[in-house]
């Protein structure tokens, strides 16, 4: 009875921590599930190195996703932003301050847009600063219980290079077109002020020189949004992690969920 409950124990206290909005207790909560695991095993045949094999199948869990809703999934070639109102900013945290510290910052709010992709609703308040010669988004994501928010600060420069720095929590779904440099920060990063320093600090870092990027439309903002995703599509059709389905549609192929459990293995381990 005393392991059953020390596991219990582990387990419960892993969720409770992985519930927090704070990235330590997040961290914390991860490990105590690979403890939980870890001490399962132990107890089972009594020899440590036994106890391995209770953390594998934390690794081995995205897998009964992918193999049920994700390779189920049918997503759209080609998918349109339309103007969207977006939902309450209270119920995504930080956003209403992300958008204010942008209006600090001297972004100026342009449009509110969205579109769906297989039953997520994801939101765009965009914004652009002519003087920074970038533009700005939050972005609220919301899909059935789910909903998160995060920002992005983009430039782009003459040769059609995009250099973008987000707080986004996971990794890419799809691969990203060589021309686009992504810089992620940590996820519980949600000051807009020092998201934008952290981009400025990325273009000198890859020594982006101020006169080569672009001062944004704000009239082509969504359609910029659209190529781009446009783009990363006819990338991932190229190398093979995505495969035409049916009449404009396309699905994950077999390379594409060893690709998407690859993410998974590597949020797993950067326990944002």
């Amino acid at each position: 009875m005393r392991e059953t409950l020390v596991v219990v124990g582990l387990a419960v206290l892993a969720l409770g921590l992985r519930s927090s909005r704070r990235q330590m207790p997040r961290k914390l909560g991860a490990l105590g599930f690979l403890a939980a695991g870890f001490v399962l095993f132990y107890f089972l045949t009594d020899c440590w190195w036994c106890g391995v094999f209770g953390i594998i199948p934390w690794f081995l869990l995205p897998w009964v996703e992918l193999l049920t809703r994700i390779r189920r999934m049918r997503l759209p070639m080609d998918n349109s932003l339309r103007h969207r109102k977006s939902p309450d900013s209270g119920f995504f945290p930080n956003a209403s301050e992300a958008e204010d510290a942008m209006d600090e910052a001297g972004f100026e709010h342009v449009e509110d847009c969205g579109w769906e992709w297989a039953g997520m609703q994801q939101y765009f308040k965009l914004h652009w600063n002519p003087e920074e010669r970038a533009e700005a988004a939050i972005c609220l994501c919301e899909q059935e219980e789910v909903a998160f928010a995060f920002i992005t600060v983009t430039s782009r420069d003459e040769s059609g290079r995009i250099w973008r720095t987000t707080n986004y929590p996971f990794s890419p779904t799809l691969k990203c077109p060589p021309k686009i440099r992504w810089n992620h920060v940590p996820c519980d990063r949600n000051c807009f002020h020092r998201i934008l320093a952290d981009h400025r600090e990325f273009l000198k870092k890859m020594k982006v020189n101020e006169e080569d990027l672009m001062i944004p439309d704000p009239e082509e903002l969504e359609a910029s949004i659209e190529a781009e995703m446009k783009s990363q599509i006819r990338h991932n059709l190229d190398t093979g992690v995505i495969e035409p389905s049916g009449e404009h549609h396309f699905k994950y192929s077999v390379r594409g969920l060893f690709f998407l459990w690859g993410q998974f293995v590597k949020d797993m381990v950067r326990l944002c």
